[in-house]
């Protein structure tokens, strides 16, 4: 889970943000409208603190760029590119990243309620990030098992809030989710194996039919969570709360 965290900061990019060329909304807007076809590419590019809001991307190719502090309220940056790009304390409240690349991303203190992040690649920090009620299903945000060399390439979604999200169809296996409020989250046919879920906040959220196999479930809120169909087989369970009013009707691997 910190290994994640050594690859990014290790990065060139974050020593060289102010030799990246700074672009201003007029010059990304021109940009924008001579390439909406191919996509533009703007590799590289630094457009902290700008505000972009409502900012229609096209699919850009936007990998290795900084968008730290921008606002991007209501963007759409549906089948961006957004490899190895940082979005630290980035406001993308409402905004729409349908189909987004988002593999070693930095989001970490990010604003991401109502976002759309469905069908994303998602691996990469979002530690603190506000997640609230946004649209997560059909991600696959599974560890990367081929760059083991490197160490655990994962999601990584601790302390984060994502109340009544919709986590729903997507794959966060191996996925960092200790500490995360997860209270009223939509996490149906979710798979969570090998998920760590230390101090995770699952109070009323369905679950019902999630793989869990092999979780860390240590100091876990289930309080009125509905567990029903959840394939709990080889989990680590200690100090569980809440199993005793959550519905557990064909549930397995409970302890």
């Amino acid at each position: 889970m910190a290994a994640l965290m050594m690859v990014l900061t290790a990065n060139p990019v974050c020593a060289q943000w102010e030799s990246y060329e700074r672009m201003s909304l007029d010059s990304l807007k021109t940009a924008l409208a001579k390439s909406s076809s191919p996509p533009a590419q703007l590799t590289g590019k630094n457009f902290s603190d700008l505000d972009l809001q409502a900012v229609d991307f096209h699919a850009a190719n936007l990998s290795s760029s900084v968008f730290n502090g921008a606002r991007l309220m209501h963007a759409r940056l549906d089948g961006t590119n957004l490899t190895v790009s940082f979005f630290e304390h980035t406001d993308l409240s409402e905004a729409s990243l349908k189909g987004a690349m988002m593999f070693s991303v930095q989001m970490a203190g990010s604003i991401l309620r109502h976002a759309d992040l469905s069908r994303a690649r998602l691996i990469g920090d979002l530690r603190r990030a506000d997640l609230s009620d946004a649209d997560l299903t059909h991600i696959n945000a599974a560890a990367d098992m081929r760059n083991q060399s490197m160490g655990l390439m994962n999601a990584v979604l601790a302390n984060a809030k994502a109340i009544h999200a919709d986590f729903s169809d997507s794959d966060f296996s191996r996925a960092d989710l200790s500490f995360a409020d997860l209270s009223g989250a939509h996490m149906r046919r979710t798979k969570l194996i090998r998920a760590d879920l230390s101090g995770t906040n699952l109070s009323g959220a369905d679950l019902e039919n999630a793989d869990l196999r092999e979780a860390q479930i240590i100091d876990t809120d289930f309080s009125k969570a509905n567990l029903s169909g959840v394939d709990f087989t080889g989990a680590s369970f200690r100090n569980v709360r809440g199993l005793d009013t959550a519905l557990t009707r064909g549930t397995r691997g409970l302890p």
